[in-house]
């Protein structure tokens, strides 16, 4: 079996941190290296760490998740990078065009199903 995907997970409402953290536990194949609560730390923390997938929240205090999410890959070995927000899914078409995230899902409909299919469409597969 090969090495999980390394993720880290931002958001800045602590319970719903820890309902991410819990989905990518169950899923199998993920395992989490990190979570964080600002944009400026989203940076900072994938910098350092290098993770396989960010799990981006779009409103963060201080800098935007769509801010930090171009930070991000910006990096020598960028990351997948998947925002999460309550905006319809229509929305997130924009946000992903603006941001260069390779998927928008909505919190609502996040889940194990939903971060493998996303994973499974992402061009870091493999």
């Amino acid at each position: 079996m090969s090495a999980p995907v390394t993720v880290l997970v931002v958001d800045d409402e602590p319970l719903f941190r820890q309902a991410v953290v819990a989905v990518v536990a169950e899923t199998e194949g993920f395992a989490v290296v990190a979570q964080v609560g600002t944009g400026e730390a989203a940076v900072e923390a994938a910098h350092r760490l290098q993770p396989g997938l960010v799990i981006m929240d779009v409103n963060l205090p201080g800098i935007d998740g769509v801010e930090a999410t171009r930070q991000v890959l910006a990096g020598a070995s960028p990351p997948v990078v998947v925002l999460l927000s309550t905006y319809d899914e229509n929305l997130g078409a924009d946000l992903v065009a603006e941001s260069g995230a390779a998927a928008y899902v909505t919190k609502s409909a996040f889940g194990p199903a939903r971060l493998t299919a996303v994973w499974a469409g992402s061009a870091r597969t493999g």
